[in-house]
């Protein structure tokens, strides 16, 4: 096999992923699916941390939009991400994969707290790190904690898992003639207003110049070939 082209990555998986095929909710059957994907990268050598969006249980944005305060939407969709974060650990953990969630918002029968260094130390000894709780503040998504996290960790790639393959002038699922792009900037990316991450994410990228490859997570062994070094998806950096 190959050399890895990175030692280690924060995978941002988007919330719909995990329904699967359902319109909602988790699906057990696309946990298992997507944490045999990360054993395989596991044991590759490679440090993989996660943060998982909510986008399958719930948007504090659309919550906000049908008149719930916004900052009240925004902790529940943070309780969302524990909720998938959890299911995937479990995923992970039937698979013999050494796997700790940690949580910026305090839940401690279940996570352990955010905390740097603790999981850096994790990582260290080869575990599954999952971040959830988002930022642990609300007006955060969960692509902007991705970004943050995968800065803190020190990653040298922030990977991002949707159900479409890299990055489109337009919405692939909605328009035939969508373009997609092999490659495009991060000033291009914010010029262009393309909502493949958001424009916070996007600038705390780039100004850590960290690259990030968005890629269909759905595809077998696509997240294995992108880090033996093949080119899926969209890269984005500068």
């Amino acid at each position: 096999m190959s050399q890895p082209a990175y030692s280690r990555v924060l995978l941002k998986l988007s919330g719909e992923v995990l329904a699967g095929d359902q319109s909602y909710g988790i699906d057990p059957i696309k946990a298992s699916e997507l944490a045999n994907e990360i054993k395989i990268v596991h044991e590759m050598g490679i440090n993989i941390a996660l943060v998982i969006g909510a986008g399958n249980i719930f948007r504090g944005i659309k919550a906000a939009s049908k008149g719930m305060e916004r900052v009240t939407g925004d902790y529940l969709g943070m309780l969302a991400t524990i909720m998938n974060a959890i299911s995937i650990q479990d995923a992970l953990e039937k698979l013999d994969v050494e796997t700790r969630t940690l949580s910026a918002i305090t839940v401690s029968q279940i996570s352990e707290p955010y905390i740097r260094r603790r999981a850096l130390r994790h990582l260290e000894k080869n575990r599954v790190v999952i971040v959830a709780g988002g930022t642990g503040n609300p007006y955060f998504t969960t692509d902007t904690a991705a970004a943050l996290r995968a800065t803190e960790l020190k990653a040298e790639v922030l990977l991002k898992g949707t159900k479409v393959n890299g990055v489109f002038d337009k919405d692939p699922e909605k328009h035939n003639n969508a373009k997609h792009f092999e490659n495009i900037n991060y000033s291009d990316v914010i010029r262009k207003n393309l909502r493949v991450m958001d424009m916070t994410a996007i600038t705390l990228c780039k100004e850590n110049s960290l690259p990030i490859r968005v890629f269909d997570i759905n595809g077998k062994g696509n997240l294995k070939n992108i880090l033996l070094g093949q080119e899926i998806g969209t890269i984005i950096k500068e």
